[in-house]
């Protein structure tokens, strides 16, 4: 229990300080504009008083505009009863006030919550009394806004009136929230628990996404993460990362986690080393008391943490947010389903573009792939008509639904719409491709395979090492890959196309390219060998192998292409040793191939790899057929 008899000695100083509701709200007066604190940090008793008094006193006060950021509460004033007395305008829509703003009967003010405060000091929207909720004040006379300093502090400085719930559930927190005694005109005693906000259990396509995220992620960066529960579940796949820090305006419970683990640090921050920063906080009653006198954790005016210039500072910035909505293009909405406003601007593309400014800075978008119980899909052609595009096509890097991951940032318009197709929900892919054709957004002649012939492999993922110690990543080729597998196909000399093609044809244009990465995984497989020095590299294709069926007869013809540079170096063993693994898991009897009498490397390395091996030469040509081999009751190979 904290000491209130500090509390009571300022009562007896200030008495005026300490008057009664009733005495209190008789000073508000008709069109006056009331601010009330943010999120969990909303001072509930001195609501509930303000909408008793007004119930008591229906003529008291017409007109009054009540301001604030976000409500968790049940937003009484909203009611229609008391109309001629309030109208609310909110800087964010929350679940208790989106139906109100929707219908008309409360405003909405669109605007990045960094420039809020400014709306404060230039008296653009001025503030008449600020309610507001504080912790017990020490003995110097400071009192703590605790969890929610954001736009409070500004708010407070500029209203005419500050009337404070003074509450001993509050933490003190250290950074910008201190205010004085003597700064605020009443206190109202109150104690009650504070508004928590947690998430409901992941299910199984939210912990894939928090996964994908976790790729992305390198160790030392500086992270921002926005509410809801896939932000939350990000948290938790960030539990084998190192020396993390955070830089942020929501502090949720996921991150308090990863500090209580030694996950998050702050060590490798370059401003503010060693402190986790925030603006407000939404989270649970463990999380309020670990934030207590914790000099961890710092809490900041939200132009500070959300302005572009400051997050751009950081190492290594990676923001990770979400989206209800994203074009083709690139093009995402988080505040609006058509013209129906959900949430707000916030604080999200004051993220993104710091993040997209930052040294190795990163930007991450993720959601699931559909909405409605999978009814509809998030990704779509053009976003509803009346939309509010709340991140434009440079402010994302990364885009990560439970298929998979889309790179776009340096994209071209076709790339960006093929690689957000391939992570589109499997059932809406054809309408999207379709689309797609008949906006000119992509080739007129796309091919794509609809259904799970269609659907990349990721299983078949792998990482090897070859015989002479080169690390490459094994991976089925995407549809995606049209323009790395173009230029690993241009960077091959005349004589390894030869070897591959039997031609010295060199062109590789969009239709023939197609014929490798549009793939029916029933009937062809292709490997590709890939290289990047880290997550942030552009992948570059060091091999290529693919087997095809043969009807009826369970035998598949193989080829492999390894670029010069790269020959000699395992490998084309690795491709070969793989295909073969795949091939024998899916029944197949072995491999066919036709290969240039002349081409010694991979006749040796198919014959290399102990296969039951025919070989007959006709023109110039090998034709081979390579069974596999199986170990008897007794260890010893046999011959199939």
């Amino acid at each position: 229990m904290k000491d209130k008899t500090i509390l009571e000695d300022f009562k007896k100083t200030y008495p005026e300080k300490f008057p009664s509701p009733e005495a209190i709200f008789s000073r508000i007066h008709a069109g006056d504009r009331i601010f009330i604190g943010t999120g969990c940090g909303e001072p509930q008793y001195l609501v509930h008083e303000l909408v008793d008094y007004v119930n008591k006193n229906p003529k008291a006060f017409f007109d009054a505009e009540l301001i604030h950021i976000w409500t968790l509460g049940v937003a009484p004033y909203t009611d229609e009863k008391f109309q001629d007395n309030f109208r609310l305008d909110s800087f964010f829509v929350g679940d208790s006030t989106r139906g109100s703003v929707n219908r008309g009967a409360a405003d909405y003010t669109p605007v990045f919550l960094s420039s809020v405060p400014d709306l404060f000091r230039s008296e653009m929207v001025p503030v008449d009394i600020a309610l507001v909720q504080t912790s017990l004040p020490d003995k110097h006379g400071y009192l703590s806004l605790g969890i929610s300093v954001d736009v409070v502090k500004s708010a407070l400085k500029k209203s005419e009136i500050v009337v404070a719930q003074v509450n001993e559930n509050m933490p003190r927190t250290h950074g910008d929230g201190f205010v004085h005694i003597n700064d605020i005109d009443f206190v109202l005693p109150h104690d009650e628990p504070l508004l928590e906000y947690s998430v409901k259990a992941p299910n199984d396509i939210v912990q894939k996404i928090g996964k994908y995220v976790a790729r992305i992620i390198e160790d030392g960066s500086t992270i921002q993460v926005g509410y809801g529960l896939i932000p939350d579940e990000v948290m938790h796949s960030l539990e084998e990362k190192e020396d993390l820090g955070v830089h942020t305006e929501l502090l949720s419970d996921g991150i308090i986690e990863l500090m209580r683990k030694g996950v998050i640090t702050n060590q490798r921050k370059i401003h503010n080393p060693g402190k986790t920063i925030a603006s407000f906080c939404m989270g649970s009653r463990d999380t309020y008391d670990f934030l207590d006198e914790n000099p961890a954790v710092e809490f900041k005016r939200i132009d500070y943490t959300n302005n572009p210039l400051i997050i751009s500072r950081h190492r290594m910035m990676t923001a990770i947010n979400s989206a209800m909505e994203m074009d083709l293009t690139g093009q995402a909405t988080a505040e609006s389903l058509g013209g129906t406003f959900y949430s707000g601007t916030g604080g999200q593309a004051d993220f993104m573009r710091g993040a997209v400014l930052s040294p190795g800075g990163k930007t991450i978008l993720a959601f699931p792939s559909t909405a409605l119980n999978g009814s509809v899909s998030r990704i779509v052609p053009v976003l509803q008509e009346g939309a509010g595009v709340t991140l434009t096509r440079g402010d994302v890097h990364y885009v990560v639904t439970e298929y998979g991951i889309a790179y776009l940032h340096g994209k071209n318009i076709r790339e960006r719409a093929m690689d957000l197709i391939a992570i589109a929900h499997p059932r809406f892919r054809p309408w999207l491709i379709e689309a797609a054709r008949k906006r000119s957004l992509i080739y007129k002649d796309q091919v794509f395979i609809p259904g799970e012939r269609g659907m990349y492999p990721e299983d078949l993922e792998t990482y090897r090492t070859t015989r002479k110690g080169l690390e490459i990543f094994l991976r089925p080729v995407k549809i995606t890959d049209e323009t790395i597998l173009k230029d690993f196909f241009y960077d091959l000399s005349e004589d390894s196309m030869y070897m591959r093609f039997f031609s010295t044809r060199r062109d590789m244009p969009h239709k023939r390219l197609q014929e490798f990465v549009v793939v029916d995984w029933s009937r062809k497989m292709e490997i590709l060998a890939v290289i990047k020095e880290n997550e942030r590299d552009r992948e570059t294709i060091i091999g290529v192998g693919q087997y095809e069926l043969i009807p009826d007869n369970y035998l598949a013809e193989v080829a492999i292409v390894v670029r010069d540079e790269y020959q000699g170096r395992g490998v084309g063993g690795e491709l070969l040793s793989y295909l073969t693994y795949i091939a024998r898991r899916d029944g197949l009897l072995g491999f066919t191939a036709e290969t240039l009498v002349e081409n010694k490397a991979i006749v040796g390395l198919f014959e290399k790899m102990g296969f039951q091996t025919e070989k007959r030469r006709e023109e110039g040509v090998y034709e081979m057929k390579m069974l596999f081999r199986k170990f008897s009751e007794h260890g010893r190979e046999e011959g199939l």
